[in-house]
């Protein structure tokens, strides 16, 4: 058995909780506290062991011949607040259902993707968080916002300030007639009463408000999604609080996805291979080399190519599973 695997810490530091981005009962996501030791630990390898196929010239330019391509795999928590597994597990879960949820409804015609911002007024700021997301919904309905993933952020950051408490929510949906106002002449110089969104915004805003501003052109959906989620914000009174909310066409009582679409957008953000696009299966490594496999070490790569040889031998294997007697014990195939 590989010493590698085996190489777990025997003590890993736990992260205090910090007091900085909080605010009342908000908190910025990935300040709270550590969930246990085992957060951001590395657990296993997975890779492509077909080396008969990477004699060929990658996108890098580079042949791999008698290299396997190898990823690390670490155990996250997959809480919001863990300051360990927020930015690469739990928003990277979330980010995927938000584009999986999002590329279905672009499919059955609600138009592209866009990226909307909605700044609450300082009068509504003591407003509490149900009623203020309530009203938002509305509020983005009458500017023709039709559906959307909204992500309350109560915080912004100047170099200034730093963090400092000034709630607003990121919504990633779809608009009635889309978005005309970006190819527009005349956008910087917007005439009262064209009709397009910036200007019934604008109109909307002297009524009540809220500044609402579509931002440029997204993308990846997913980096898109992944960014917002990695500076929004958590109610710490909550044990379970739902970061991103879904309204209007995309909400779950109007758009209900089937296990098959489900499984159809999985299979396609399977790991795969970069070269021959297998599905990467978990392997062993039984050779002397010492891997960093500590995200926060120097030298860390989050995915690599190896020699499938050392020394004339062959050193990366499939992963093999236990098989369990009726005494109990373990042993490897």
């Amino acid at each position: 058995m590989s010493n590698l695997e085996l190489d777990l810490p025997d003590r890993v530091e736990v992260h205090s909780e910090k007091e900085w981005a909080t605010y009342g009962n908000w908190q910025l996501v990935g300040n709270g506290k550590q969930t246990n030791g085992f957060c951001g630990v590395f657990m296993r390898f997975k890779g492509c062991l077909r080396v008969d196929l990477h004699n060929r010239i990658s996108l890098d330019g580079v042949v791999h011949k008698n290299e396997v391509y190898i990823q690390p795999v670490h155990n996250w928590c997959n809480k919001p607040s863990c300051p360990v597994c927020y930015r690469h597990g739990w928003a990277l879960r979330e980010a995927g259902k938000i584009e999986m949820r999002l590329a279905e409804a672009s499919k059955r015609g609600f138009g592209q993707v866009e990226h909307i911002v909605c700044s609450v007024p300082v009068k509504d700021y003591d407003l509490g968080y149900d009623s203020l997301r309530a009203k938002v919904v509305q509020l983005l309905f009458s500017r023709g916002v039709v559906g959307a993933a909204l992500v309350f952020h109560a915080f912004r950051y100047s170099i200034i300030k730093q963090w400092y408490f000034s709630p607003h929510y990121h919504a990633l949906g779809f608009l009635a007639d889309g978005y005309s106002c970006r190819l527009c002449k005349r956008k910087n110089n917007c005439i009262k009463g064209c009709g397009g969104f910036d200007d019934r915004s604008y109109q909307a805003f002297l009524r009540d408000g809220y500044y609402v501003k579509v931002l440029g052109k997204r993308k990846t959906v997913f980096g898109t999604a992944w960014y917002e989620l990695n500076h929004s914000s958590i109610d710490v009174t909550k044990e379970r609080f739902h970061v991103a909310v879904w309204f209007g066409v995309c909400s779950y009582r109007k758009m209900k996805l089937s296990d098959e679409v489900k499984e159809r957008f999985l299979s396609r953000k399977k790991s795969v291979c970069p070269i021959c696009r297998y599905e990467l299966e978990r392997v062993r490594y039984f050779g002397g080399k010492h891997f960093v496999v500590d995200r926060c070490a120097v030298g860390y790569r989050q995915k690599f190519f190896a020699d499938y040889l050392e020394d004339g031998r062959v050193v990366w294997f499939p992963y093999v599973e236990p098989v369990r007697y009726g005494s109990g014990s373990y042993e490897d195939l």
